[in-house]
């Protein structure tokens, strides 16, 4: 099979489908006041409440390029279904329901539908244009929806219809991104919006799936997505940077037989396992966290090289401080002393040391500390004295 020929089997404009639900959604709340809420999957595709209690349920048509709505178009009628079963168990005309179709086709400009397209000057025989529209058609879905209408009356019928609303040429998945930074990122930095739009939808999208899951019941509220990308947002103003990597750990940790430099200046001055695997994370995490700044362009030229001189010219000061006592004669234990006091000054007094003033995230600072400490031929930084003359005397004799 050709690379662009899809198997007759795919599912893929079904993914798109239940892809597009989440993205949209995201879209419409941040459009719609902040006390709105929405739901995914309850007696719609997307069911949103204002703050009078109105609901609004949405069913939303991503469809292929060229579609058109017609009179006897599937997706209407389905959703007429859907929404027909709601109107009756809301109490009918004493309902506080509107019903929408987004679609991302057109609707055909001699179908009765384009009534219900949002602005449109409504016919007055609306009722009797959708009651012909069924009559034609032979299909199992419209007889069951005829049936569903012959039980309103005239009036509950025109009611329910004067709810529905058509929006056609609706965008399509992989517009909503540009359509999102456009509309509701625009006092963020353009380069930096991708970025925060990326992070905001991971956000949206593990609520969704806890919604779909049950393990939220509530709806979402416009004003939490708010509240959200306003503290993404704060990441990316110049004095601060976005931390991504709070819960990360590498696959697998052995602090025994780790072979990297700064592991093994800890051995050296006795710490126990369970802080070197403490270092092992805060490492990668500093690392990771690192090179998704540099993905993203979001530091300045020389930026981390003048930050790492910055902690190793204060590690010297503090480090000619504490080795201050020691001479030649000193013995094994006083070194590795002083070499566990040096490090439990890296480790937890120099959240100060900050690259940027309101990155205040430990792991940043002590990841650093390590990463100057794994350089090699030479460490840039060490914790026992005598770590660096040990180093060379074992190169020495490799060499």
């Amino acid at each position: 099979m050709p690379p662009d020929e899809k198997s007759p089997y795919s599912a893929a404009p079904q993914g798109v489908g239940y892809i597009y639900q989440p993205r949209f959604a995201l879209l419409k709340i941040l459009d719609y006041a902040e006390s709105t809420s929405v739901l995914i999957e309850k007696d719609d595709d997307l069911d949103f409440i204002d703050a009078g209690g109105k609901r609004s349920l949405a069913s939303l048509k991503h469809k292929a390029p060229g579609d058109r709505v017609s009179d006897l178009s599937t997706d209407f009628w389905k959703s007429v279904r859907v929404w027909l079963a709601s109107y009756v168990r809301a109490d009918r005309t004493a309902s506080n329901l509107r019903f929408f179709l987004f679609t991302t086709a057109v609707v055909s400009e001699s179908s009765f539908l384009i009534n219900f397209l949002d602005g449109a000057e409504r016919s007055e025989t609306l009722a009797t244009l959708a009651q012909e529209a069924m009559a034609a058609s032979e299909s199992k879905l419209i007889a069951e929806v005829r049936g569903s209408f012959s039980a309103l009356s005239d009036s509950e019928v025109e009611d329910f219809m004067s709810r529905i609303t058509i929006i056609d040429n609706s965008p399509r998945i992989t517009d909503l991104p540009h359509i999102i930074q456009e509309r509701h990122l625009r006092t963020i930095r353009r380069e930096n919006r991708p970025h925060v739009f990326e992070r905001l939808e991971g956000w949206w999208n593990d609520l969704m799936v806890k919604m779909l899951t049950g393990v939220r019941t509530d709806p979402v509220f416009g004003y939490e997505v708010s509240d959200k990308l306003s503290a993404i947002a704060e990441e990316y103003r110049s004095d601060n940077l976005p931390i991504t990597f709070r819960n990360a750990a590498p696959d697998s940790i052995d602090a025994e037989n780790d072979p990297r430099l700064f592991v093994e200046q800890l051995r050296s001055i006795g710490i126990s396992t369970n802080r070197i695997q403490s270092a092992i994370i805060d490492y990668y995490r500093a690392f990771e966290q690192r090179s998704a700044w540099a993905r993203e362009t979001l530091l300045v030229n020389g930026e981390i090289e003048d930050y790492e001189d910055r902690l190793s010219d204060e590690w010297s000061r503090y480090k000619d401080v504490v080795f201050e006592s020691l001479t030649d004669a000193s013995g094994e234990e006083a070194l590795i002393a002083a070499g566990r006091n040096l490090y439990k000054w890296a480790e937890f007094e120099t959240e100060r040391f900050r690259i940027r003033e309101r990155v205040t995230e430990p792991y940043v600072v002590r990841g650093a500390f390590h990463m100057l400490a794994n350089v090699r031929p030479s460490p840039r930084i060490f914790w026992h004295p005598r770590f660096l003359h040990r180093l060379a005397s074992v190169l020495e004799v490799k060499a």
